[in-house]
């Protein structure tokens, strides 16, 4: 996707890589929507924003076998926040931008 002359960087590790942005060492930057949205947050000034989803990498939530009630009860309060707005706001607060789309 990038133009022929673009010049690709890797560093490291993540914590290199991540710093290497606000510090002005690259223009641009891929790392998880967790990541980018701590970076923003702690430099506003920048003016980051999300470009585009190179991949969504969900997260689960995992209970023990058997634990019917436990589950059931998970996927009341997932469906509730869903509907209510809650998650998403949360993502926001925590990632940036909206969760989007969720499995059922």
């Amino acid at each position: 996707m990038a133009p022929p002359a673009t010049e690709l960087r890797r560093f490291e590790d993540n914590n290199s890589t991540v710093s290497a942005y606000p510090a002005g060492r690259v223009q641009l930057l891929a790392t998880s929507a967790q990541v980018a949205g701590a970076m923003m947050a702690k430099n506003p000034q920048q003016g980051t924003e999300f470009k585009f989803v190179l991949k969504d990498s969900p997260n689960f939530i995992g209970v023990g076998k058997g634990e019917d009630k436990l589950r059931l009860k998970v996927n009341e309060i997932i469906a509730e926040g869903r509907k209510n707005g809650d998650i998403d706001k949360m993502a926001v607060r925590w990632l940036g931008r909206p969760a989007g789309d969720l499995p059922n």
